[in-house]
């Protein structure tokens, strides 16, 4: 989520908060749009949703392999600890998880020129790794996405962009430190500009599945369209990779309330080979249906 749009969405958060909940809510429900690009094999059909809690899940999730019997994560507003929140961290984005069980969540802040990845080894301890921000890198740190190899992971920034960031998976890749700069590795150059992209997980070794906040739907005829972006080649920080992006389907829009949805964070569990993916409902209705909704293909 941009600064703007997290402080918005910050200020309807604390004030709906201290409402009471009511019954009759009126509004049309939103109409779900048609796949601009797939086919049968990568058609990801809707199977279920859970509510998603607008303190603590309303930004991202991840599904964590270790130890065994893990339960699933999430991020939002009332997740992040005080002792970051005071140091300036007051956004946290949609996190992942390496397979052997390192916990990665993005964090932001208002001013500097720095973003943060909060990690939570397997034994359960956390360190903090800072980036300093590279030339014309938006300071915006929505999410994170570690390859399936543990070695690597990509970000992304907010707005209309044509790349994604690449940078050795902190706490998994033994080039990083917690006392150093975590510097940026390589670039993917998407063939497609994207936008507004709130999560990614990978698929596979070179297929991303992304998330995408997108309310113009004018880079691909749909608002809100789940992507797939399929790259070059596996990442591997030492040269850049390219990516084509396709958009899949549009992600449910569904609610009691009419209004401006937001599309947050996104996970694919290759366990069950389950998709899942938050969408915030509009006005007081984030507080009684946003959803996380699972998808299978």
């Amino acid at each position: 989520m941009p600064l703007r749009a997290r402080q918005r969405c910050h200020t309807v958060l604390t004030g709906l908060a201290a409402l009471a909940l009511s019954a009759g809510l009126a509004g049309p429900a939103a109409a779900a749009g048609a796949a601009t690009e797939s086919s049968a094999a990568d058609t990801w059909t809707e199977v279920g949703s859970d509510r998603a809690d607008p303190l603590t899940e309303s930004q991202g999730l991840a599904s964590v392999e270790v130890p065994a019997g893990s339960p699933n994560r999430y991020t939002g507003i009332g997740t992040i600890p005080l002792n970051l929140s005071t140091r300036g961290w007051n956004h946290v984005g949609d996190p992942d998880a390496s397979y052997d069980g390192h916990y990665i969540e993005p964090y932001q802040r208002d001013d500097g020129d720095t973003k943060m990845f909060r990690v939570q080894e397997p034994d359960g301890s956390w360190a903090e790794y800072v980036h300093t921000l590279s030339p014309g890198e938006a300071r915006n740190n929505s999410w994170s996405a570690v390859s399936p190899d543990g070695q690597w992971m990509l970000s992304g920034e907010w707005g209309t962009m044509d790349r994604l960031l690449v940078f050795p998976t902190p706490g998994v890749n033994p080039a990083t430190s917690p006392s150093a700069n975590l510097p940026q590795a390589a670039t993917v150059r998407l063939d497609h500009a994207v936008r507004d992209v709130q999560g990614c997980d990978f698929l596979d070794a070179t297929t991303l599945l992304c998330s995408s906040d997108d309310p113009a739907g004018t880079l691909f005829g749909v608002t809100k369209p789940l992507l797939r972006i399929d790259l070059s080649a596996a990442p591997n920080g030492t040269a850049d990779v390219t990516g084509h992006v396709t958009a899949l389907r549009q992600l449910p829009l569904r609610s009691a309330c009419s209004g401006d949805f937001e599309t947050e964070g996104i996970d694919y569990d290759r366990r069950t080979g389950t998709l899942r993916v938050i969408v915030v409902s509009p006005g007081f209705c984030v507080l009684t249906d946003s959803k996380t909704y699972r998808f299978t293909r």
